[in-house]
């Protein structure tokens, strides 16, 4: 399931987040990539112990937690810890690629399965030419180029790619998501139950048919969720 999150960071966030991110030490992206993943990737990326990586995960991990169309999207059991990448100048674009299956926590202690991928935008798409994030799924290719301040979540099984940024720079922040449902197709399936009833209790109130469809919904969830 591809899904836009509009306004995911707060307007407030939005621009502490650009503050921290003028003085910021970006360096070579490619140590977050797998090894297929480091022959297509060409960007920069800030170092997850600086000040400023640090403080925008944490505004974009509690942005998360406020997002209830994020907790129905993606049935988080697990979120990595956010990074923040940069595109432009002679480090640009990042060619076609698969995200690695599962990713080592930074106390590398615990392991992540990646299920969903999230980019969050963090530059306005006015502020640079190109750097598209391109996502290959079952009705083709997918461009997405999206305000600042707004997400996208997308299976981590895609063939991805960013563009080549031409003008001005592109910066986003980037994380995965382990879901309690690892199942794209089921967890689409319970997203758009959850999204029919909340139409259906805004139409018509609370009604026997709610409730019992509510209690499908959650007997489902109970089958496929994995703790």
């Amino acid at each position: 399931m591809l899904l836009t999150l509009p306004d995911l960071l707060s307007p407030q966030d939005l621009h502490t987040a650009r503050q921290l991110l003028r003085n910021a030490p970006w360096a070579d992206g490619k140590d977050s990539a797998g090894s297929q993943a480091r022959q297509a990737k060409n960007n920069e990326q800030l170092p997850r112990d600086c000040e400023a990586a640090q403080r925008i995960a944490a505004l974009v991990m509690a942005s998360l937690d406020r997002s209830a169309l994020f907790l129905t999207a993606t049935l988080p059991k697990r979120v990595f810890p956010p990074r923040i990448n940069r595109y432009g100048g002679g480090a640009n674009h990042y060619g076609d690629h698969v995200d690695s299956a599962v990713r080592q926590m930074a106390d590398r202690r615990e392991r992540l399965r990646t299920d969903i991928s999230c980019t969050v935008f963090l530059s306005e798409p006015d502020e640079y030419d190109g750097g598209e994030l391109c996502i290959d799924d079952t009705f083709g290719e997918q461009r997405v180029k999206l305000p600042a301040g707004h997400a996208v979540i997308y299976p981590g099984t895609s063939v991805h790619q960013v563009r080549p940024v031409t003008r001005g720079h592109r910066m986003a922040c980037f994380f995965w998501v382990e879901s309690m449902v690892r199942s794209d197709e089921q967890r689409r399936l319970l997203y758009n139950m959850d999204m029919a009833l909340l139409r259906l209790r805004q139409e018509h109130g609370e009604s026997p048919e709610t409730v019992a469809l509510t209690g499908t919904y959650h007997n489902l969830l109970r089958m496929w969720a994995d703790t």
